[in-house]
C-alpha cells in the first residue's frame, strides 16, 4: 500500500501543484502557478488528519 505522502503528492500534482524545493527539515514546498497557493508537505507524513488538512488547503475535497 502506498504511503500517505505518496498519495497526497499524487493528488496535489494532478490538481496542478508542482514540486518547488525542499523546505526545513523533512518538508517539501509545492506551488500551484495558476492560483499562487503554496503547500508544505512533510516527507514523514503518517497522520490521515494532516493529509486531509493539506488537501483542504489545496482546495481538494477528497478525504483519506
Amino acid at each position: 500500500m502506498p504511503t500517505l505522502y505518496k498519495l497526497v503528492c499524487d493528488e496535489i500534482s494532478s490538481k496542478g501543484f508542482e514540486y518547488l524545493k525542499n523546505g526545513k527539515g523533512s518538508h517539501e514546498k509545492w506551488c500551484n502557478k495558476e492560483t499562487g497557493k503554496m503547500l508544505l508537505v512533510p516527507h514523514n507524513l503518517k497522520s490521515r488528519h494532516t493529509a486531509n488538512g493539506i488537501l483542504k488547503d489545496a482546495g481538494i475535497p477528497k478525504k483519506f
